[in-house]
């Protein structure tokens, strides 16, 4: 048996970036046309960009599918379009507060020995992050004790969001730069949408609603959080959200390690000196051609999938005991999808994968969709509407809004969110479906509610066997603007659903559901300016 393992071994050895095209011509073609259409970055004001209608996708599941084969040909059409890592549900961790996600975050990077990623929006600036930073430092250090120092850290943030005001994430993150050089690695993603006279006229603190590096990832040698929530204090304290571990899952972390390292190299790169560079041969965000940037980023960012894609496909047809082996121990019982959505680069798997769920999301099976910000693309609204299956979406009340509260503009987003979800209410009224489709508001004192995804239940379980997990929000900013991730698990292990399930139940549980009588209530008022204004203004919030 080790005669066909080598030659697998060899195939991938010899598979490269060029090989890599092959799966992408295609969509190569479909980004120059894109390019043409977008005209100039000025055309980005426009506010209400069409949105095409969802293709119905014939579901090929079989009938009542269940048990680990069915739970496979159900759902193994995802890897038609992503890579698919199989792995023991046993290592995979739900994490349940603010806090948990805070200690595990310090206590790995302590404790890592070859690499520390972190991916995010930004680093906040206060001591909770100072002590993040800390623990990076002592990392550091304790590497650079050893005669050969292996640990790196790199570190993706916003170009925008970490750049802004005179303390940033810029300002919390040169000193590891300036006192290891040669181990840290920051980057700060900056959109190609914003450039020219956009870029001038915008001001700092609204230029993100262009377009953000928003990926939330972070990983520590083979072990990683995918979430939702920011290096920020909130986010450590009184900012719900969504977090999982998985642990000791090689493949998994080699993927995103790689993923964001591609983001990294076509983003700017911090110098100890607080100044910014391309690296050599890279074409500039936004004073480089448009079109070759997004086809450039591409290129390395698909390269990183396709390679991902080609290797599990290997690994996945061999099935001698060598490779079980070569896999290590354990019943690999969960599959792990990653989902990447980056529609200003022309890659767009994270919606081809949401759309097609939808889609087949049949009588059979009962959805819970939560957002933090609920402002559905009416691609995904009219597959919500339209869909067979129950669904069940979870949204912030206004008070626990990110929004509530703040100054100028900002602070009328909550009505907006208001407005939004009344209009989606009444269509489902319209359409006689409140047995089918119901709305929660989600609502805890002095908290914030930032979680996203959905938990995918069949007929007759009273446990998800399916789960979407990461930085989209289902709206039109994750879908055409932001760069995102997040990973679709497919379990059948017992205790990885009751975790899963548990985590829904938390959330639900401090819900209320949503009736005609909810927008009745005064702090329901919407103002007819906010009324007017937010068909003008939903795509960049």
């Amino acid at each position: 048996m080790a005669a066909p393992m080598a030659w697998r071994r060899l195939v991938y050895s010899v598979y490269t970036p060029a090989l890599s095209g092959v799966f992408s011509k295609i969509s190569d073609k479909f980004l120059r046309k894109h390019d043409k259409r977008r005209g100039s970055s000025l055309l980005l004001l426009a506010p209400l960009l069409a949105e095409t209608d969802p293709v119905v996708v014939s579901s090929s599941r079989p009938p009542g599918s269940s048990g680990v084969e069915g739970l496979h040909s159900r759902f193994h059409w995802i890897a038609d379009h992503v890579p698919a890592f199989r792995v023991p549900g046993s290592h995979i961790h739900i994490l349940r507060s603010p806090d948990e996600f805070y200690q595990v975050m310090k206590a790995r990077i302590k404790t890592a020995k070859r690499r520390v990623v972190m991916a995010s929006l930004y680093l906040g600036t206060g001591p909770l992050e100072q002590d993040l930073v800390d623990c990076m430092e002592e990392a550091l250090e304790r590497s650079q004790a050893q005669k050969t120092p292996d640990l790196r850290v790199s570190v993706l943030l916003d170009y925008t969001r970490g750049s802004r005001g005179k303390n940033n994430s810029r300002t919390m993150l040169l000193p590891l730069l300036q006192r290891f050089p040669e181990q840290v690695r920051v980057s700060l993603y900056h959109t190609p949408d914003l450039r020219g006279l956009l870029r001038l006229l915008v001001p700092q603190r609204f230029n993100e609603t262009i377009g953000v590096q928003h990926i939330k990832v972070y990983l520590f040698d083979d072990s990683l959080i995918i979430s939702g929530a920011n290096l920020s204090d909130s986010y450590f304290t009184n900012r719900q959200d969504r977090y999982v571990l998985l642990e000791d899952c090689g493949e998994v972390a080699d993927f995103f390690a790689d993923l964001v390292g591609a983001v990294g190299d076509v983003s700017l790169q911090l110098g100890a000196d607080d100044n910014v560079h391309m690296m050599e041969g890279m074409v500039h965000p936004y004073k480089g051609n448009r079109a070759d940037f997004s086809r450039s980023a591409r290129q390395r960012i698909m390269d990183v999938v396709d390679r991902a894609r080609v290797r599990q496909r290997i690994l996945e047809s061999d099935q001698s005991e060598e490779l079980l082996s070569y896999l290590g121990e354990g019943q690999k019982d969960t599959w792990v999808f990653p989902l990447v959505q980056m529609k200003p680069l022309g890659i767009h798997l994270d919606e081809q994968v949401t759309k097609r769920l939808l889609t087949e999301a049949g009588g059979d099976a009962t959805v819970y969709l939560t957002s933090g910000y609920f402002n559905l693309t009416r691609a995904y609204m009219r597959l919500v509407l339209g869909a067979a299956a129950d669904y069940r979406i979870l949204m912030a009340s206004p008070e626990v809004n990110g929004f509530f509260g703040a100054k100028g503009v900002a602070g009328a987003i909550p009505a907006a969110y208001i407005h939004l979800a009344r209009q989606f209410y009444t269509k489902v009224c319209q359409l006689g479906q409140q047995k089918r489709v119901h709305l929660h508001e989600y609502y805890r004192p002095d908290w914030t509610f930032h979680a996203k995804g959905l938990w995918y239940y069949l007929e007759g379980k009273d446990r998800p066997c399916l789960t979407l997990i990461g930085s989209p929000n289902f709206g039109y900013r994750s879908v055409h603007r932001d760069l995102e991730a997040q990973i679709a698990i497919v379990t059948e292990n017992e205790d990885l659903q009751a975790q899963l399930q548990e985590e829904q139940q938390m959330l639900y549980q401090r819900s209320s559901e949503v009736s005609s009588a909810t927008f009745r209530q005064p702090n329901r008022y919407v103002k007819l300016w906010v009324k007017l204004v937010t068909p003008l203004i939903k795509n960049f919030f």
